[in-house]
């Protein structure tokens, strides 16, 4: 574009100052070129102004926003859970209960030739066993085989879907 035709369509959108509008004015008035441009550009925008707009069909929308919902879809959901906070709590685990062992298998009279075990008087047995009778330990074992069957399930699902992958 030349200054020409941008002196011109900043004078018919409005866009420049009072001083720059009167100078375009003499010049529109005075010079025929810029009077055939002005008149030119003047009916250009006059059709840019009667043309209706083109419009996207309502389905583009919803088809462009299910288009972009399936693309976040296929991708993986990253874990928030940090490898290494994973990793220090195992070995803290395994420190506890290694030192544990240790500090009980120091402690084991080796020598004594007595294989008997004789339970402390202090520890009442009997009240310990009312604790674990038929019903709580049936329980427990529900429970258990419930997790088991729960951890299998999520296991076997992880496995194929890396497998569809």
């Amino acid at each position: 574009m030349n200054s020409i035709e941008e002196k011109l369509w900043n004078y018919i959108d409005g866009s420049c100052t009072a001083e720059e509008q009167q100078a375009i004015a003499i010049l529109i008035a005075k010079d025929e070129v810029y009077m055939r441009k002005y008149h030119e550009l003047l009916k250009l925008n006059e059709e840019f102004t009667s043309m209706e707009l083109d419009e996207p069909s309502m389905a583009f929308t919803y088809n462009v926003m299910e288009t972009i919902r399936t693309q976040h879809a296929q991708q993986p959901l990253k874990a928030a859970i940090n490898k290494h906070i994973i990793l220090g709590i195992t070995i803290f685990f395994i420190v506890t209960i290694t030192s544990l062992v240790m500090f009980v298998l120091s402690s084991v009279n080796w020598h004594t030739a007595d294989t008997s075990i004789t339970i402390p008087d202090q520890l009442n047995i009997n009240h310990v066993t009312n604790f674990f009778t038929g019903p709580v330990i049936k329980g427990f074992l529900f429970f258990d085989v419930v997790m088991g069957l729960f951890l299998l399930d999520t296991y076997l699902r992880r496995k194929s879907v890396l497998k569809h992958e």
